[in-house]
């Protein structure tokens, strides 16, 4: 088994920021390929999974953003502030969407609400309706990324670029909770212009299921292109979960989820917006060309649920221990933060709960970075040993 030296990273520490999914885009199902009418995506059902998640100690849950039946992030980001306690929200913003300074004070106004537990996940994607050419995308999203550090960072957004030509405004309004930059930023994309732009702004570079050789030299690419810049960056994985006491009930769970998708009669793959984008494409290259007749393309890597979703098409499947493990060498790799899922996303929020957190060194990375003013050790929070 190949051992993995980790990566340049900026959280040195072995930790483990551990997140939730919601259901803000209404993908919550007990079974894979159809609409789940007892669980929609409404205030309700998706408030009770992030109250779920904030019980069982997870430390971050994502707020995804889509143009769907649902709820959207930022009006529910702040209904649902008052109802979470501990948990930090990483709520997913589009570029563009917004005009840049009035997102600033959106998002400035959510982290006081949250009293710092709020985190960004930048999207930089189509907007909706539209097809943009990619260079459009890469300028608009790094222009809105230097006004929120702006607005965040200094006494006066000064700017001036070739989407948004000009602005000159204090910053007064604008100020954010977290006072030491400001919410942190994590990204995903797989093209080197998402490369090239994380590397230059965001904290945390999120990857989706490959395998760990494909993972590792991931890492590589991003940790010399933030050098170029000057920069260190974290690693996060979005990725599901099926965990139960033996791995053939593990396996008969990823059976059942699957047992009612039909790709002929129903693919609600490609409703979402990220269904044709460059990292879904790898995870279907990679199931079709690498995965057995099961769909696993390495030990406990199961990637059968790209068949019926766009986004993570992956799981861990197998027992706490073989989970742990595999955890355990992300960790090594240098991988911090972890979104986990599961379907449905209540019921395998119990399991992970309880066979996999008290297992894990649990922490919030705005926390050891020294954004959120806390009187908690910054130091992870560590309960039973990884065996």
């Amino acid at each position: 088994m190949t051992t993995y030296t980790s990566v340049s990273i900026r959280t040195p520490q072995r930790i483990a920021e551990v997140a939730w999914f919601d259901d803000l885009c209404g993908g919550d199902t007990a079974f894979l390929g159809e609409l789940d009418p007892s669980r929609r995506s409404n205030y309700e059902h998706c408030s009770s999974i992030a109250e779920e998640a904030d019980r069982h100690g997870f430390r971050n849950i994502l707020l995804p953003t889509s143009y769907m039946v649902g709820q959207e992030g930022i009006p529910f980001a702040a209904a649902v502030a008052h109802r979470t306690e501990q948990m930090n929200l990483l709520l997913a913003i589009r570029t563009g969407e917004i005009h840049p300074p009035m997102l600033a004070r959106h998002i400035a106004t959510l982290d006081h609400l949250l009293k710092g537990r709020l985190t960004i996940n930048i999207i930089n994607s189509d907007l909706p309706g539209c097809k943009e050419d990619p260079d459009l995308r890469y300028q608009r999203c790094a222009e809105v990324i230097e006004i929120l550090q702006q607005a965040w960072t200094r006494d006066e957004i000064d700017h001036q670029g070739k989407v948004y030509p000009s602005f000159h405004l204090k910053t007064d309004p604008v100020k954010p909770y977290q006072q030491n930059g400001g919410p942190l930023l994590y990204f995903g994309g797989t093209s080197p212009g998402s490369r090239d732009l994380c590397a230059r702004y965001c904290d945390v570079f999120l990857m989706w299921p490959e395998t760990e050789e494909q993972i590792f030299a991931t890492m590589q690419d991003m940790s010399q292109r933030a050098a170029v810049q000057g920069r260190q960056i974290d690693f996060g994985l979005r990725i599901h979960i099926i965990v139960r006491e033996t791995e053939t009930a593990a396996r008969e769970h990823a059976a059942l989820i699957m047992s009612r998708f039909d790709a002929e009669k129903l693919n609600l793959k490609n409703r979402a917006q990220d269904a044709q984008s460059e990292g879904v494409r790898r995870q279907d290259a990679l199931r079709t060309e690498k995965a057995d007749a099961d769909d696993f393309v390495e030990p406990h890597l199961w990637m059968g649920i790209g068949r019926a979703r766009s986004g993570c098409g992956g799981a861990l499947v197998g027992t706490p221990e073989q989970i742990l493990s595999k955890l355990q060498r992300y960790m090594d790799m240098g991988i911090r933060s972890f979104i986990l899922s599961g379907y449905p996303l209540k019921e395998e929020a119990d399991y992970v709960a309880k066979y996999i957190l008290p297992h894990l060194p649990l922490a919030q990375l705005n926390v050891l970075q020294g954004r959120k003013p806390t009187t908690e050790p910054i130091t992870p929070l560590t309960s039973a040993p990884l065996q």
